[in-house]
């Protein structure tokens, strides 16, 4: 998601995921993976959304801001991400860094550059670039004047962990404050930080791995927890536990949406609604309704923001991480349905022999090639309280009061 700040002249957005049980680009044997060619010439200035096809900035480069989200600063619009451009699956590269770029109609990208650069001298600092960095999420808190970053990471031996660092501009630099946080004393996975609009407080959604979905109250300064929490969907493991949490508030509902839990894999979102932040929540279904594919239209979203100057536009920033998916088997559902049902019987506390096809799916997690990963940006319709995407190959925000 993304969580929407309006202290001063900052208002913010945000929301990525992994998991150890990843995919092997052999399934392309079975759906077809096509990549594309980088440029090196100028871009031309775009002028609408079109989602899946490849995004490239104003100096002609594709964007790499994974697992990214907006926050929006005197005016101009900030999308920082993971940068994922030496991620080949072949190396021990994860994420080289954080990367940012501005603009000022959401569609042209100016490059700023790292503003959370890789340490490539120390193995065993947090932003070494084998150290599973992921989901970086900004707010500005407009008590300490600062900027604060959380990320997440992931060690060898699969405990996941937070890095907090602060900046005065949202550019940076950013120096660490805190690190080999276990939030609540959890082993902690995909997150979301919000702020409420009325006091400021923030919180953060996070999995607790494997489990469930946790919100907890961060102190004033952002940068650590209060000890308070709720806990919410409880579910007996992938593909059904909840992950990449994206927050956002609408008529003074609090709304998250989610995705299952399959690697990189896409898989069915799911929203659920509550009257505050620690909820109860209502599910109320995919996300995703009309799409045979029961992927998301091939995506994982990080962030839901809206449009500031629009009167109910609401954007969903998602990732394509494993590219574009075609084919009989994948338009039909069959697909996804196959990969949830290794999920299942590999995490199940008895679980089942895979098939060979099975196997293959799980093999050789995390060794995807996310450099040529694309993004899907869609707009949020509304029935009543209902939110749903619908799919569009091409789209403006001119479409919308």
């Amino acid at each position: 998601m993304c969580a929407e700040q309006v202290f001063d002249t900052v208002s913010t957005v945000t929301r990525r995921k992994l998991l150890r049980g990843g995919v092997t680009w052999a399934v392309g044997a079975a759906i077809p993976l096509r990549g594309w060619t980088k440029s090196s010439t100028v871009a031309e200035p775009n002028r609408s959304f079109k989602p899946g096809e490849v995004w490239l900035d104003s100096a002609g480069k594709p964007i790499q801001a994974h697992g990214g989200s907006i926050i929006r600063v005197d005016g101009k619009y900030y999308w920082y991400g993971e940068n994922k451009e030496f991620t080949t699956g072949k190396t021990d590269v994860w994420t080289w860094g954080v990367r940012c770029y501005a603009s000022s109609d959401l569609y042209n990208w100016d490059d700023l550059g790292l503003i959370v650069p890789p340490d490539t001298k120390n193995p065993e600092s947090p932003l070494n670039p084998a150290a599973f960095l992921d989901r970086p999420h900004i707010l500005y808190n407009p008590r300490t004047k600062q900027f604060v970053c959380w990320i997440k990471l992931m060690s060898k031996s699969s405990v996941q962990s937070r890095t907090v660092l602060v900046a005065e501009r949202i550019e940076g630099p950013y120096r660490i404050v805190r690190q080999d946080i276990r939030p609540l004393g959890m082993n902690a996975g995909d997150f979301d930080l919000v702020t409420s609009p009325s006091d400021g407080k923030a919180y953060m959604y996070f999995e607790r791995v494997h489990s469930e979905l946790i919100c907890a109250d961060l102190t004033d300064d952002y940068t650590d927890f209060t000890g308070y929490y709720s806990t919410h969907f409880p579910k007996l493991g992938p593909p059904s536990v909840r992950e990449s949490p994206a927050h956002f508030t609408r008529l003074g509902k609090q709304y998250l949406v989610t995705s299952g839990t399959t690697g990189y894999f896409p898989n069915p979102s799911e929203v659920a609604a509550a009257d505050t932040f620690h909820g109860p929540f209502t599910v109320l279904g995919d996300l995703h309704p009309s799409d045979r594919t029961r992927t998301s239209f091939n995506s994982q979203i990080s962030c839901v923001f809206k449009h500031p100057e629009k009167k109910d536009l609401y954007i969903a920033m998602a990732d394509r991480w494993m590219g574009p998916l075609s084919g009989a088997e994948f338009e039909s559902g069959e697909f996804s349905q196959k990969v949830q049902n290794a999920f299942r019987k590999s995490f199940s506390s008895n679980p089942e022999p895979l098939t060979p096809a099975e196997m293959l799916l799980m093999k050789d997690n995390l060794k995807i090639n996310t450099s040529l990963a694309r993004y899907v940006w869609l707009p949020v319709s509304f029935h009543g309280d209902r939110p749903t995407i619908e799919w569009k190959p091409e789209w403006s925000v001119d479409q919308f009061e």
